[in-house]
């Protein structure tokens, strides 16, 4: 099986360990990984916010990358649902087909791959925070959690006000920034709460957010994308 990565701005410019991970992990299941250069931004941002007009030649440039796919796997719900939920708004058949065969990771991993038990070892307490668009907008379920309870060694703490928002939001962290740094202290105190010393979740701008204000905080929390917990093994272990 052959699937391309459509990894993102997030993690292409601040995470690429999650982007190493992802193809590390795929790759061990034997599918063939490529990375189209052309790929950019998926155009979320600008759409959100309400430029519609600025958002299209970034949807023909991505329909254009990965036009030849029958697979386009990415390690963030954000960035999948704008392509799933909105790219047929465009009234392009290329943008609608493209977003029929795009998948969050897990997604992937579940309904495609048909696994759960990927080979993963990972010898730590975990809680996790599903993200907003996984949990809404895609309907991820327990997919993540059914991964994450095949990880050898490692014990998954239930979160508390686990689907309450971590405030980030995307502009709405920077139009808001004391009502989503507030609701940030709410995950992290929550998260600390259960013992963890792992915030795992599937979208790494909620990482982000959680993370900063943890370490301000000084708490004893640290965020880790799903994708690295999956890649880790025994002979390549996370660090």
């Amino acid at each position: 099986m052959r699937a391309a990565l459509f990894v993102t701005c997030v993690n292409d410019a601040l995470y690429p360990s999650t982007g190493i991970a992802t193809v590390r992990l795929l790759e061990r299941l034997g599918v063939a990984v490529d990375f189209p250069d052309a790929q950019s931004c998926c155009g979320q941002p600008q759409f959100n916010t309400g430029y519609r007009r600025e958002t299209e030649p970034l949807v023909r440039r991505m329909v254009r990358a990965f036009e030849e796919y029958e697979y386009v796997v990415t390690p963030s719900g954000s960035c999948a649902a704008m392509i799933r939920h909105h790219y047929p708004k465009f009234g392009d058949r290329a943008a609608a087909s493209l977003a029929a065969r795009t998948y969050e990771l897990t997604e992937f991993l579940a309904d495609v791959l048909g696994v759960t038990d990927v080979g993963a070892y990972f010898p730590h307490t975990v809680t996790y925070h599903p993200s907003c668009h996984g949990l809404r907008v895609l309907g991820l379920g327990d997919r993540p959690r059914r991964l994450l309870d095949a990880v050898r060694g490692l014990r998954l703490r239930e979160l508390p006000g686990a689907e309450e928002c971590c405030g980030f939001g995307g502009t709405f962290a920077v139009k808001n920034s004391d009502v989503s740094v507030a609701m940030g202290r709410d995950k992290v105190d929550n998260a600390v709460s259960t013992g963890a010393g792992v915030l795992c979740g599937a979208d790494n701008s909620c990482l982000m957010h959680i993370g900063a204000i943890a370490s301000r905080a000084d708490a004893p929390l640290r965020p880790v994308h799903l994708a690295e917990i999956l890649a880790s093994t025994e002979e390549e272990p996370w660090s």
